[in-house]
């Protein structure tokens, strides 16, 4: 039983990204160069937009592990933006944690589609927990980044 939990255990890691890619969504400059650097020092690679309309791009384009979506931004909001992703078939796995002020609860975030929700202001510690647990599910981990 021991080697069989052994064989499963590396079963997993070899599906977990070796350098697995955020998208970070934030109309806020600063918030998004302090969670683009501490998830780079954990050893992501990290691609950012402003909007929710760069943000579906981004997405589409360069396929990420999580996204992590501010929802109040100009062009296009949080909501609409992961609403787009989530019937999108390319995009649709992809695991969304919702960051953001707006006072909700993370069972509306969910009912929405989003997979984890983080109030601001938030840690960047506390981000890459979230983060690594989406990682680590099998959601987080099927998709291969680009």
């Amino acid at each position: 039983m021991g080697s069989e939990s052994a064989v499963i255990r590396k079963e997993v890691e070899n599906t977990r990204p070796k350098r697995p890619l955020v998208l970070v969504v934030d109309d806020d400059e600063d918030a998004r160069t302090i969670y683009q650097q501490y998830l780079r020092h954990k050893g992501c690679r990290v691609v950012t937009a402003r909007d929710g309309v760069s943000a579906v791009e981004k997405a589409q384009r360069h396929r990420p592990n999580v996204i992590v979506m501010d929802l109040a931004m100009p062009l296009m909001d949080g909501w609409e933006a992961t609403a787009r992703l989530k019937r999108a078939p390319l995009t649709r796995g992809i695991p969304v944690i919702v960051l953001t002020a707006v006072q909700m609860s993370g069972e509306k975030s969910r009912a929405a589609g989003c997979d984890g929700f983080l109030a601001k202001p938030c840690s960047p510690e506390l981000l890459w927990l979230e983060v690594r647990m989406l990682l680590d599910s099998p959601a987080g981990s099927s998709t291969e980044p680009s």
